[in-house]
């Protein structure tokens, strides 16, 4: 099958080529920079960005399904939670209607939700969400929790922090419920969800096991063999830190959004990725052994 998709140069993008080229789909994908796509040659290049519809029809064209990875944590520019979560998505849907393709794989995140009190990350992925509802296409909306893998900055920045830190700093109680999912694992289960032409609706995706951000951040400390204590920092200084930060945008360590939905947390007690795609999802510790070596 040709699969059409967006977000193939970001961190999923790539692992979601992987497994559907893996499964021997063919793979046409949108880039603003085709050059980004250079590792993985077998894939089509379409290049442009969710705002130029003579380029989305043609991404779409003979596909059999569309996945739609796209997705921003800060605004930058032009790069605004609607333009992108919204106007985006619905510029691909119009084209996928006009085209007549039959599937649509939409990537949400856990806590999308239409509500004045959320954050606009999660108000305009709750739109998308509804724009993909109200389409008429068959369509799937995989919800993943925070994704665990070599790709994710924080985890990252948190391992770098044991490693040459004397202590690690933990916002207030450190307890928000997280249940982070091993990368390709979410890869699998989209490739999946483009398969099973009979799977519709809203689909959460989690790890084994919950955990809190401090747990998260202990077991990081622990896969790069350097576990640093933790300090904890009031969580209405870090509310002071992050809004001094939000003017810096995609430079800002972290946002007054981001610690809220840090703070509301990313469990799901609905996690479909064993129950419905018969994946049986690697450990935390299991997937952060995999790239965080000790040094």
């Amino acid at each position: 099958m040709l699969v059409a998709l967006t977000g193939g140069t970001g961190f999923v993008g790539r692992h979601v080529i992987a497994a559907l080229l893996e499964r021997g789909h063919r793979v046409r994908a949108l880039a603003r920079d085709p050059r980004r796509l250079s590792a993985t040659p077998d894939v089509e290049a379409v290049t442009a960005d969710l705002a130029n519809r003579a380029a989305l029809d043609a991404l779409v064209a003979g596909a059999g399904a569309v996945v739609h990875l796209v997705g921003i944590i800060v605004e930058s520019g032009r790069q605004t939670f609607q333009a992108v979560h919204v106007d985006g998505t619905k510029r691909l849907l119009d084209a996928a209607l006009a085209h007549r393709v039959p599937r649509f794989v939409h990537m949400s995140a856990v806590g999308a939700r239409i509500d004045p009190h959320a954050t606009r990350y999660h108000q305009t992925k709750g739109a998308a969400e509804d724009l993909v509802r109200r389409s008429g296409l068959a369509a799937a909306i995989l919800r993943p929790s925070i994704i665990n893998g070599p790709g994710n900055a924080p985890i990252r920045t948190l391992a770098r922090m044991h490693r040459w830190s004397p202590f690690v700093p933990i916002f207030g109680s450190g307890r928000f419920p997280m249940q982070p999912v091993w990368i390709d694992d979410v890869a699998h289960a989209f490739a999946l969800a483009v398969e099973r032409t009979a799977l519709s609706g809203t689909f959460e995706l989690g790890g084994p096991a919950r955990v809190t951000y401090a747990e998260l951040v202990t077991a990081i400390g622990r896969a790069c063999g350097h576990p640093r204590p933790l300090v904890h920092v009031p969580l209405a200084l870090v509310r002071l830190a992050a809004r001094a930060c939000d003017p810096l945008g995609a430079a800002a360590p972290i946002t007054s959004d981001q610690l809220r939905m840090l703070v509301e947390g990313s469990a799901t007690p609905e996690n479909a990725i064993e129950r419905v795609f018969g994946i049986s999802p690697l450990a935390l510790e299991a997937g952060l052994a995999r790239f965080l070596t000790p040094a």
